[in-house]
């Protein structure tokens, strides 16, 4: 059994760091390559265990960062007649309103790529104008993908099904909306189907090459389970926020184990910080998410990320004052301590400086930081370290504000789980000015997203669109039917099932468990509830196989502690401030207590 659990590993690949763990607790740390992401895991699996493993269960960016830099295959674009231009027309919403120099952002795909068909179906998915495949047009050489996007083909395929056989007879790869995104609302399914399509040449080779690392490798999608690495080469958007998903399923977990059920789990790595708001032990859903200012409706955790990591870049700006992040300094060249040819100082710089970061203590891959390095290039910037620890503390305490005050919720009433390399020194004062009195740090917090991912199970998402939004007459058997197929996807797995609703006339809904659940959560979210109909928008399945096993040997002993004090452990360094007490906790966690005298 022990031989089989360590043959097991968690992958998770980071901006600055990729971080390995074995099912029996072994872990290992070594530096990223953006370049070559894959690189970094050979290297890891072969300082790790010498070679191959079993089963890796991976986290990846490689989506994420295709998208953000815009890097991914020429993808066209298939319409009803005049919609060509709904991908850059979008919504009516505009985050910049009073700011006059704002550039719209270059649209997804290329006006010269857009292409319309006739054909149309109405709001409940009746025809009333055939589709003649022999209309549909011609596409320019060069294409690497098409998706096909035709109106309420959530509610009957029948359309894109007609368009997809004729382009793929024609030797196209497509993507059609009813496979990626089965919901209504046409310009988010649009984009999110574009968003697959254009990520399918990235991501089907990265997963190609490390699919030869270990003889099964699973890959974590952004709403919290694995997937065989074949579906996630298939389909790219459900692996936005592939990494950061292992972090909150494993803080869900650790706080539940020990007894705070309504935590925020904090994960500071090196690039960016990840928090999501966990309650009942349960992360909260996002069936919509906003990633590098597109929205992507697919099932995915509620995770908020800012640029705000231990390599943010601090700088004075333009107008005198003191800016740190959204730039990051990375893997290459890292903080300037790290002594790779970084120049421009960095938030793990100023810790370094403060002394919470023990001056000998050696990084992964990178041995012993350059203290005198770090000093004189916040000195040559002219910044205080202990102001630029100040402003990104700021920035990360306004991140967990966006998924509690800004829901409703108070996070007095919640623990903050500080994780990832940078979480717990930064975790009891990013605590400390919203008035949270307990931070947990879990066992193999450095790491712990790849704890998460060696513990996640295989999952599932289903999902239909409901046509009759205020008729629940056929409801129940709707469920029964999803529930039953959902069941048929993993072997042995449970299923949830969870229905969308909201309040007649209201524009955006809620995810609950049954239709008597809305109005609490409604309650809760949003301050009051109405006495107008609920309506249901779409039905959900989410099915999971058994949890595999873990035994992750003992932790490191972690004393008890009054700050202001400095622990430093393989895979992380804590700092506990002035007016703060730690004190061991079950299942390996630290509980670090606010005393006040702060």
């Amino acid at each position: 059994m022990w031989d089989a659990l360590r043959m097991r590993v968690g992958a998770d690949t980071g901006g600055t760091f990729t971080d390995f763990v074995t099912g029996t607790g072994e872990i290992v740390k070594v530096p990223s390559d953006p370049e070559a992401p894959q690189r970094a895991l050979r290297a890891g699996l072969v300082e790790l265990m010498g070679g191959e493993p079993a089963v890796l269960a991976h986290g990846t960016t490689v989506a994420t960062n295709a998208l953000l830099e815009r890097r991914g295959g020429r993808v066209a674009l298939i319409v009803n007649r005049g919609f060509a231009d709904e991908i850059e027309i979008a919504r009516q919403a505009r985050p910049s309103l009073y700011d006059q120099h704002v550039d719209r952002p270059e649209p997804l795909v290329a006006r010269a790529d857009r292409y319309e068909v006739g054909g149309r179906l109405d709001g409940t998915g009746r025809e009333i104008e055939a589709l003649d495949p022999a209309s549909i047009p011609m596409l320019a050489d060069g294409i690497d993908a098409v998706a096909v996007c035709l109106l309420h083909s959530d509610l009957d395929a029948r359309h894109e099904r007609a368009v997809a056989e004729v382009l793929a007879d024609r030797g196209h790869v497509v993507r059609c909306s009813h496979e990626v995104s089965p919901e209504f609302r046409e310009y988010e399914r649009m984009v999110t189907t574009v968003v697959d399509a254009m990520l399918l040449p990235v991501c089907s080779t990265y997963l190609d090459q490390v699919g030869g690392l270990a003889r099964e490798v699973l890959v974590m999608t952004s709403a919290g389970g694995l997937i065989p690495a074949t579906r996630a080469a298939a389909n790219p958007a459900s692996l936005l926020l592939s990494g950061p998903a292992g972090g909150v399923r494993a803080a869900a977990a650790i706080a539940h184990a020990v007894g705070h059920p309504d935590v925020v789990s904090f994960d500071m790595g090196g690039t960016s910080t990840d928090v999501c708001l966990i309650q009942d032990a349960v992360p909260e859903p996002a069936p919509e998410s906003v990633i590098a200012g597109v929205p992507i409706r697919l099932p995915a955790l509620d995770i908020h990320t800012i640029g705000a990591g231990g390599g943010s870049l601090a700088r004075i700006d333009a107008g005198g004052a003191l800016t740190v992040g959204p730039a990051s300094a990375g893997a290459v060249p890292g903080p300037v301590a790290y002594g790779r040819g970084g120049t421009v100082p960095t938030v793990t710089d100023a810790d370094l400086v403060l002394g919470r970061i023990p001056a000998d203590a050696p990084f992964p891959g990178l041995g012993r930081l350059d203290v005198a390095a770090a000093r004189r290039a916040l000195e040559d910037a002219h910044l205080d370290p202990a102001g630029v620890v100040a402003v990104v503390d700021e920035a990360m305490r306004e991140a967990v504000r966006r998924v509690t005050v800004a829901r409703g919720v108070d996070p007095r009433d919640l623990a903050l789980v500080a994780f990832g390399g940078a979480g717990p020194l930064h975790g009891c004062a990013v605590a400390a000015g919203l008035g949270m009195d307990t931070v947990i740090i879990p066992p193999r917090a450095g790491v712990f997203s790849a704890v998460g991912l060696l513990g996640a199970p295989i999952q599932r998402e289903l999902v239909i669109s409901w046509a009759t939004p205020g008729d629940h007459t056929d409801l129940d058997a709707a469920m029964g039917d999803l529930a039953t197929e959902a069941a048929g996807v993993v072997d042995g797995g449970v299923v949830e099932m969870y229905l969308d609703c909201r309040y007649a006339d209201q524009s955006h809904e809620l995810t609950v468990r049954s239709l008597g659940e809305f109005p609490a959560a409604h309650q809760r979210r949003n301050g009051y509830t109405t006495n107008r109909p609920v309506e249901v928008v779409a039905l959900r399945a989410r099915v999971r196989g058994p949890l595999p096993e873990l035994e992750l040997g003992e932790t490191p002993p972690r004393p008890s502690w009054h700050g202001p004090a400095v622990h430093a452990e393989p895979d992380c360094t804590v700092w506990i401030p002035q007016g703060w007490a730690a004190e061991p906790g079950p299942h390996g966690t630290w509980l670090l207590r606010a005393t006040g005298g702060r």
